[in-house]
């Protein structure tokens, strides 16, 4: 597979799955947030837009990158759920798959959260998460996107359920595709005024 992409709301469990997906693939691992930081220029109107953008842009030059230098199964996550529409348009013609990862039963998610709050900080928001995985669970399938319920698995369970996915998967290659309206999606962005 050249590419891995994985994709939900906070707390599901993206940086665990695509670790162990990263070592069992011996492969590249990219988070959207490992860019180097930067300052936002006092010009710029809205600043959250602005470092997304940048950010997005950042991570597409190096995915790029790492396949030109002959890597494959680069496994990256912690997009916005907008960007996850735009996945098929910039890599029509590499061997993709995109995990969806969601959970049917939103107190999971919640305990996960409470669960990484307590014990490595970070973000508490147990109603935009449950709002959240309802908005990334809702949407259509993109081309090249499969769904994993986290409902009631260990880590082991989801781990297994996406190596036999991806080991099974005949990605397409030529489709066609046109994204959808925006608003079907999520942003942590506040002025886009998504979901």
């Amino acid at each position: 597979m050249d590419y891995i992409f994985i994709i939900g709301p906070s707390a599901v469990g993206k940086t665990t799955l695509a670790r162990a997906l990263y070592r069992h693939y011996r492969g590249v691992y990219l988070e959207q947030n490992m860019v180097p930081e930067f300052i936002i220029p006092d010009t710029v109107s809205d600043e959250g837009i602005y470092e997304e953008q940048l950010c997005w842009e950042n991570v597409l030059l190096q995915l790029k990158f790492f396949h030109e230098k002959g890597c494959r199964n680069i496994v990256a996550l912690d997009f916005d759920d907008v960007r996850a529409r735009e996945l098929p348009l910039h890599f029509k013609g590499c061997r993709f798959i995109t995990l969806r990862l969601v959970s049917s039963d939103p107190s999971q998610i919640r305990r996960q959260m409470l669960h990484r709050h307590e014990n490595e900080g970070g973000l508490y928001a147990p109603e935009y998460v449950e709002r959240s995985n309802a908005v990334i669970m809702g949407r259509r399938l993109l081309p090249n996107e499969v769904l994993i319920d986290i409902a009631g698995k260990t880590r082991e369970d989801i781990f297994r359920e996406a190596t036999e996915l991806i080991d099974g998967f005949k990605p397409m290659t030529d489709y066609e595709y046109e994204p959808d309206d925006e608003h079907n999606y999520l942003s942590w962005v506040q002025s886009r005024r998504l979901f």
